[in-house]
């Protein structure tokens, strides 16, 4: 394959996704059922700002659903991947493997 092939494949990922947080987000909700804001804060390293920041982005696109609900008297804040994130993810790992499997 030439090189060109190569980054014209490269240059078509999901700038969305790319983001080394978004990564970590959609993976971590891809391999659970769904999980809380404090949970995904915890795994990933992220400030409440930041997170919450990048969660906007992803739910903008639709790649991830938010549910607000109270657990007793505490607020709660459950994330769900939908099919469209966990396409896009499975796109983007399969556009990131195709690209580092010809390189």
């Amino acid at each position: 394959m030439k090189n060109n092939d190569i980054f014209d494949n490269l240059k078509r990922i999901d700038r969305l996704v790319h983001e080394p947080a978004r990564i970590a987000i959609l993976s971590l909700l891809l391999v659970v059922e769904e999980a809380d804001f404090v949970f995904l804060m915890n795994k990933s390293g992220l400030s409440q700002g930041n997170l919450s920041s990048h969660i906007s982005k992803l739910e903008g696109e639709g790649l991830v659903e938010i549910e607000k609900k109270f657990k007793g008297k505490r607020p709660q804040t459950i994330l769900r991947i939908t099919g469209v994130g966990e396409e896009r993810l499975r796109d983007y790992i399969d556009t990131m493997k195709n690209f580092l499997n010809n390189f």
